[in-house]
């Protein structure tokens, strides 16, 4: 019992037998009937997902995804090894939908729309098995309504079924820590289990159980359970960590340090408040925005002030009496926000520089429960509170529905210009040659690889598909001139070239590329140029020498 938000006096004195001695635990209809109000919140997420779901472009990293999962054998290894064993098991698993489903857009995209709705229900269920139902109705609506989320959810990428086993872990484990030792080996069990599979979906995985383990400096008598589950999923992830070592952090190279504008991105896509640069803010973002930090502050204000009991204290009271304080769960939603993005700071100022907004999308879960928490569990009427979680949800939709069909990054665009335009004769070649893979992607699905240009870098034909991963190479002398004398005409396809402005790696390959345009204007006087996407731009560059039709 509690009052005024804190625990009656005695509650937590009673022995704790004696408190759980009336309780019973809930059969499988129970949790059923329980966990049935969370069906709403799954279909809005399905349905904001299938909206126009093979409508946006592919974009470059999709593409390597096809590119990758298409092989089979030693080339399927191979290609997975060169990414660091980074989304292992996602490849794995893509390999096995696209032999039997095939590689259409809508298909490549389906795993991870289902992923998505998974974790709708599971941010339900975890809500729930933290605070109350109306937290977990709130919280799951608003996991929906999720920009970054929505995002995900029609993208052929690890980003959703990451997000989906992690949810799972904190699941697991805040059923583990809120119930007496020693807890369930089944439990332990399906911890260990979503634990190792989110790293199997993204290396970014690790980056969450710090947060885990800050729990146990409170819930001591879980910590060797906990622990010894924690080292078996380690084991597990032995592969992962060979194969990252081997690769090293060289596929990261073009990610600079940290910078202002990064935190404010980080902040906009944590707060479902846009997704800079994919899509442009709108005014009402600002609003969401500010709203979201408001919500997450009251939380870690109200966590500060009933740690000052102190740490000892807090470790003897009964689960239950954590439970209906909400300490424990405050503790472990807010280190699950804070702990990914301090360690992911922290790497880029002291290591290798990682990609701080698209990592933040690991703690999307907590941040819809506890802005439900704010809103419901604090002393706001009933009323006010779900007046307000709706005003929420509507400046959510307002980020969602205008981003369906954008491609920011717009290789379907590009496929279809440069096809409407060749002629026999013709010949393409990319720069880096990653650019390829979304390419030939719509060129084979539009079955129109006799109709397209020759490729001459690579030269590789449209009826092979393979993958193209961080190639940023150029033709030596010799075989540019080749091009050059049999090509009268020449495509020139370019994205992600490197910056001019950016890392020392990035901007090496913006020179490489840089030399090779010039190589190539020099030798084809006429050129044109057309541009497709914004947030990373595809240059598509036709070549033409005098005399041939351009």
């Amino acid at each position: 019992m509690t009052v005024g938000g804190t625990l009656a006096p005695g509650s937590a004195a009673r022995p704790l037998g004696e408190r759980l001695a009336g309780l019973r635990a809930p059969d499988a209809r129970e949790r059923a009937l329980a966990a049935l109000p969370l069906a709403g919140p799954c279909a809005l997420a399905a349905l904001l997902c299938a909206w126009e779901l093979g409508k946006r472009s592919l974009w470059i990293d999709e593409g390597a995804t096809v590119a990758i999962v298409s092989q089979h054998g030693s080339a399927l290894w191979a290609a997975i090894a060169h990414d660091g064993g980074n989304m292992l098991a996602y490849y794995l698993f893509m390999h096995v939908v696209v032999a039997l489903f095939g590689a259409g857009t809508t298909i490549l995209r389906v795993p991870s729309l289902l992923a998505t709705v998974a974790t709708v229900w599971l941010v339900g269920l975890l809500a729930r098995e933290l605070f109350d139902r109306r937290v977990a109705l709130a919280a799951s609506l608003l996991a929906a309504v999720s920009l970054p989320l929505v995002f995900w959810g029609q993208d052929a990428r690890g980003y959703a079924p990451l997000i989906t086993f992690l949810t799972a872990s904190f699941y697991f484990f805040a059923r583990v820590v809120q119930r007496p030792a020693p807890p369930p080996r089944r439990l332990l069990l399906g911890y260990g289990v979503c634990t190792v599979l989110a790293a199997y979906m993204q290396l970014v995985a690790a980056l969450v159980v710090p947060a885990q383990l800050l729990v146990l400096l409170i819930r001591r008598e879980h910590a060797r359970a906990v622990l010894r589950t924690l080292a078996l999923a380690a084991v597990a992830c032995l592969p992962l960590m060979v194969l990252a070592t081997v690769r090293g952090a060289g596929q990261l190279f073009w990610v600079p340090g940290p910078s202002i504008v990064d935190v404010g991105q980080t902040a906009r896509w944590l707060t479902s408040s846009g997704m800079p640069p994919n899509f442009h803010a709108r005014t009402s973002a600002n609003a969401l925005l500010a709203a979201t930090l408001v919500l997450l502050l009251a939380p870690a204000l109200l966590l500060v002030r009933r740690l000052r009991v102190g740490w000892g204290e807090l470790a003897a009271q009964a689960p239950g009496a954590w439970r209906r304080g909400d300490v424990l769960a405050l503790a472990l939603a807010l280190g699950w926000i804070a702990m990914p993005l301090l360690l992911s700071v922290l790497e880029s100022l002291t290591g290798q520089p990682i990609l701080l907004y698209r990592n933040s999308v690991v703690a999307l879960p907590p941040v819809a429960i506890l802005i439900a928490w704010s809103l419901l569990r604090t002393r706001l009427p009933p009323v006010a509170g779900w007046a307000a979680v709706i005003t929420i949800l509507g400046l959510r939709a307002v980020q969602v529905l205008p981003a369906y069909g954008l491609s920011p990054e717009n290789w379907k665009a590009a496929e279809a210009y440069v096809l409407a335009r060749a002629k026999p004769g013709d010949c393409i070649a990319f720069y880096p040659l990653d650019g390829r893979m979304p390419f030939d992607y719509y060129v084979r699905a539009r079955g129109q690889e006799l109709a397209a240009p020759l490729p001459v870098d690579p030269a590789t034909p449209w009826s092979r598909v393979k993958p193209f991963v961080e190639r940023y190479t150029a033709p030596a002398r010799p075989a540019l001139r080749r091009i050059e004398r049999s090509c009268p005409r020449l495509w020139f396809i370019a994205s992600h070239q490197g910056q001019l402005h950016g890392t020392p790696g990035s901007l090496t390959n913006y020179i490489r590329y840089r030399i090779l345009q010039d190589e190539l204007q020099s030798a084809y006087p006429h050129a044109r140029t057309s541009r497709f996407g914004w947030a990373a731009v595809v240059y598509v560059e036709l070549l033409s020498r005098p005399g041939s039709t351009h």
